[in-house]
């Protein structure tokens, strides 16, 4: 076997050389992108459990507000809309298994019949239920959720398909007004019920006049 020449050695001993430098770049480089990938993953980790913190926090502050709500019916004898701050005067029911507080408004109040719009510009009962809403219970979500008795529609029954979607539209025209009063956009959502949800029987003059409502549900947790 013929010797290799004193160039060829050099040549290669210098191949080898950049092969081991290329090498050493490629684990420097995957060293790095895995340093930024556990930085990355560490940040995430540390966000999550701020949230968790922050999560835990806000369930504590809820039900510390339902044992409240809760106590003061229980122990001072206040009624449901004293307690919750709506005041005397207004329908108010408090659930502290679910953790609701709904304000019932008859639609004899807010609306004619069959129709979805205000009776006037301006609602006293809605502007009080605003406020309350934005002072005691910022941030909580709400459902507005519209009923209506059992007799069809007759008056504006050119207008209305049927009783779920009069109940539909009122729901929406209540939302609509409270958002534009200040109610976060994406803390409320309007929801039709139409007869399906009576309190009273719709046998009677009375028990038709106590369906026929607008409620404001207020959920104390998340």
């Amino acid at each position: 076997m013929r010797a290799l020449s004193h160039k060829t050695i050099v040549l290669l001993i210098g191949l080898f050389s950049l092969s081991l430098l290329s090498g050493c770049t490629n684990w420097e480089k995957k060293y790095q992108a895995l340093l930024v990938e556990h930085e990355n993953l560490k940040g995430q980790l540390e966000h999550e459990r701020g949230e968790k913190g922050e999560l835990a926090s806000r369930i504590s502050q809820d039900q510390q507000l339902i044992e409240e709500l809760q106590r003061q019916i229980e122990q001072q004898r206040k009624t449901p809309a004293d307690a919750s701050g709506f005041g005397e005067g207004y329908d108010v029911a408090f659930d502290p298994d679910a953790g609701t507080i709904t304000v019932t408004l008859p639609n004899a109040i807010l609306f004619d019949s069959g129709k979805a719009t205000l009776k006037s510009a301006t609602s006293a009962e809605l502007d009080h239920i605003r406020s309350v809403l934005r002072e005691k219970y910022n941030g909580k979500k709400i459902d507005v959720v519209g009923h209506t008795d059992t007799d069809p529609i007759r008056k504006t029954k050119d207008q209305w398909k049927d009783n779920w979607e009069l109940s539909a539209e009122r729901a929406l025209t209540v939302t609509r007004y409270l958002i534009q009063r200040g109610i976060a956009e994406d803390l409320i959502r309007a929801v039709g019920c139409g007869e399906s949800r009576p309190i009273a029987s719709n046998s009677t003059s009375s028990g038709k006049a106590k369906n026929r409502r607008v409620e404001i549900v207020v959920h104390i947790k998340g």
